[in-house]
């Protein structure tokens, strides 16, 4: 029997995020995300993250797909909905997720209604702070804008509108000639 999984400390906002980094990637070709997938990052590491963004192997990411399909490698962002597991998901597995490359780690605090997003900055997670709208840009996706305020009041139209505008940006644009370019190659 898994273990039991609340409806609004873990599937609401697990289902959201996962609308979230859909509805970028749908706009963004050279990317792909998942949902529960097994995550080998290195021989003694495999992990089952909430929901994760990643560059695919032919436009220069730095995982992909074995041939028992699981991912292997670290995706360049990471998704944990933190409820029961919020000391794990902040001590433990961000550890794991730093040492093996993770770009980009988000946690989202269910029981605080927090937003962690943490950068990997010279071999060290940096927490990233809101600009001044409120919103988080990914540093490694362009385009990618989270409004945490909107996430928590399960504003979607709300979410997903700061999105758009971040898809609509000129940096996202940059980035997509970039990976078409890289796959092409």
């Amino acid at each position: 029997m898994p273990s039991p999984v609340r409806l609004e400390k873990h599937s609401k906002p697990h289902s959201r995020i996962v609308l979230f980094l859909g509805s970028y990637a749908a706009v963004t070709p050279g990317t792909d995300f998942g949902d529960n997938a097994t995550v080998r990052l290195d021989l003694e590491n495999e992990v089952q993250p909430d929901a994760f963004l990643r560059i695919l192997e032919t436009a220069g990411g730095q995982s992909g797909v074995g041939v028992d399909d699981f991912l292997e490698g670290p995706p360049e962002l990471i998704v944990e909905v933190a409820a029961s597991s919020a000391a794990y998901d902040l001590h433990e597995k961000l550890r794991v997720y730093r040492r093996n490359g993770v770009q980009e780690y988000l946690v989202l605090l269910a029981y605080e209604q927090e937003t962690r997003w943490f950068h990997l900055l010279e071999g060290e997670y940096v927490l990233m702070s809101p600009d001044e709208n409120g919103v988080i840009q990914s540093q490694v996706f362009p385009g990618l804008h989270f409004h945490a305020n909107s996430f928590w009041a399960d504003d979607l139209v709300g979410l997903l509108g700061v999105l758009q505008a971040g898809i609509a940006s000129p940096e996202h644009q940059a980035f997509v000639a970039s990976l078409l370019t890289r796959q092409q190659a």
